[in-house]
């Protein structure tokens, strides 16, 4: 899961890159593992900086200076594909053709398929296992395609950029699967914001006035696909991101969510335009996002994440209900920091028990379920969080969490409250049990070490160490989703819900070889020999099987690539002629 910012400003005198540090500050919450800018400047060069670390720690003064130029696009990064180092913090760029930059949420999941097209037929060099780059290089090439067609086609007038644009994001969305939202940056056109058909990575934009002043009225959540209202108006900014809160904190009004299958291109004289290019898009967000993810203050696809949070709140406290009636023996509420507050707050409320703070909690400390190694999540655990003893003296407590996953945290904390002097520990889930693994960009540990995997609620129960564990429904909590949707707007097409039940909007099946791989990939050991133990991290969904990537020439390409019906001359003769044909013929405006 990462965050990810673009924004395109009307004054071309005006730098965006105090505007993309608070924006990516304000979405430090979707990536701590690494972050990156990239801007342009006047002279169309793309000024890129990026590394490992939190925001304020990879952006000093000088880095800040060197960020110039009216449009620009950010990047916090949690690893799902690939490797933690800092050849994989994003953006990602390529010269070829004017100069783009990606900055990507989400994952692909046909990522070698991709990989090798692009190696093999259109002769793209990926330098990385991360699957963003592979995405970018999917657009570049279809541009290219997109661009030498308009020039062909239309010699003696000029073309339409947006055009070319939906042309190649059609392609894109037709042959990246996965779930996905991400921003283009393209030199001397534009900025590019788009969603995966499936609408299961969020995205949203928004606009204020250039210089200040009044904005007139926005397109509306909901409406037309029409967006000449917004273009018509001059001098405009333009923000697009993954969640409403940096449109509000930087003072851009929330015009609405990019839709699934759509992109969004805005060009540099502010007009702006949009066109749903996927032939079958389905509204199917995922689910985890209201859950976890999102920040409470956001608004996403309409629905605001804190009503959704009290809603789930209240349906488990009615599962307890149901389960053990008014006796249910629980004297107080606490939350485990931070993301269930919300969700306990409600339970209390509805059980009709006081809910109180029992956890102070050390902010500067990284997310548990993310780290190496049970040993060191344990040890995390008791770094980050202490007890106010008193809140926990000789009553019955109900813990509340958004969600439970390795067990490692839940057991430690379940301890912590035993250990603080509390009579009996009752522990409860807003989400239901994780029994599957996540491949549309959560960092899930395989399926092996999910502590629901092949378990019942009495033996999470027993192995964590409470009296009983209760989790929440998956129709009770899709309900608290859908409830919170304001009236005007459709209600959803269903919900990526893969982690609990174990059905993936893209078709994928648990036993298939991807399964098998993603296993691979994800358990602790593997992580701790990518991150740590190698100079270069093994194979990933999105690269090549070997630790290392060895350099071809073109001779080795034809000789070690994919079987072909025609002779290696033949497809040499080919490889010759489209590389002259690029070198010969780039586009010119």
């Amino acid at each position: 899961m990462c965050g990810i910012i673009g924004l395109l400003l009307a004054n071309k005198d005006q730098h965006v890159n105090q505007l993309l540090f608070d924006g990516l500050t304000v979405l430090q919450h979707r990536g701590q593992d690494a972050a990156g800018m990239v801007t342009i400047d006047k002279q169309d060069r793309l000024r890129l900086r990026k590394d490992n670390g939190l925001v304020r720690d990879v952006f000093q003064q000088q880095h800040m200076l060197e960020l110039q130029g009216p449009m620009g696009i950010g990047h916090v990064r949690y690893p799902t594909a690939g490797s933690s180092s800092q050849e994989e913090a994003q953006p990602f760029l390529t010269n070829y053709p004017l100069g783009i930059g990606v900055a990507h949420n989400g994952n692909l999941t046909n990522t070698d398929e991709l990989q090798s097209s692009l190696k093999y037929s259109n002769f793209r060099h990926v330098n990385t296992d991360s699957d963003s780059e592979v995405l970018l290089n999917v657009f570049a090439e279809s541009l290219t395609n997109e661009l030498l067609q308009a020039k062909s086609d239309n010699t003696s007038q000029p073309f339409r950029m947006q055009d070319v644009i939906f042309g190649a994001m059609e392609k894109v969305m037709t042959s990246c699967q996965g779930g996905y939202a991400g921003c283009y940056l393209i030199n001397g056109f534009g900025l590019v914001g788009f969603r995966d058909p499936n609408g299961i990575r969020p995205l949203v934009f928004g606009v204020r006035k250039s210089g200040g002043g009044q904005l007139g009225e926005v397109l509306q959540k909901g409406s037309s696909d029409s967006l000449d209202s917004i273009s018509d108006q001059n001098e405009l900014d333009y923000c697009i991101a993954s969640e409403s809160v940096a449109i509000d904190t930087l003072g851009f009004k929330l015009v609405r969510d990019v839709r699934a299958g759509e992109a969004i291109f805005i060009d540099l004289e502010g007009n702006c335009y949009s066109k749903v290019v996927h032939a079958n898009p389905r509204h199917t967000p995922c689910i985890f996002e209201y859950v976890y993810f999102a920040r409470p203050d956001s608004i996403m696809d309409g629905v605001s994440v804190y009503e959704a949070r009290l809603n789930m709140g209240e349906k488990l406290a009615e599962k307890i209900l149901r389960q053990f009636g008014d006796n249910h023996n629980v004297d107080v509420v606490i939350p485990v920091p931070d993301t269930s507050r919300t969700s306990a707050l409600q339970a209390a409320y509805r059980l009709n028990v006081p809910f109180r703070e029992g956890f102070m909690k050390n902010r500067y400390i990284g997310r548990t379920f993310i780290m190496p190694g049970q040993e060191k999540r344990k040890k995390s655990v008791r770094l980050k969080l202490n007890t106010i003893r008193r809140e926990f003296e000789g009553k019955n407590v109900l813990l509340v969490d958004d969600s439970i996953v390795r067990g490692t945290t839940a057991g430690e904390i379940v301890q912590m409250a035993r250990d603080a002097g509390a009579k009996n520990v009752y522990l409860s889930s807003a989400a239901p049990p994780i029994r599957y693994p996540n491949i549309y960009g959560i960092d899930l540990p395989s399926q092996k070490e999910l502590i629901a995997f092949e378990r019942n609620e009495e033996e999470i129960a027993a192995k964590i160490g409470c009296e009983w564990v209760v989790y929440q429904d998956q129709a009770d909590l899709e309900e608290s989703v859908n409830m919170a949707i304001p009236p005007h707007m459709e209600k959803f097409d269903g919900f990526d819900c893969s982690t609990f039940d174990g059905i993936y909007v893209t078709g994928q099946r648990m036993g298939d070889d991807y399964f098998t791989k993603l296993h691979s990939l994800r358990n602790d050991d593997a992580k701790a020999t990518r991150n740590f133990g190698s100079v270069r991290s093994p194979s990933t969904l999105g690269g090549t099987d070997s630790p290392t990537m060895p350099k071809h020439t073109l001779d080795k390409i034809m000789v070690d690539g994919p079987k072909s019906s025609q002779s290696p001359q033949r497809e040499l003769d080919h490889a010759m002629r489209v590389l002259e044909k690029r070198r010969m013929i780039a586009p010119s405006f």
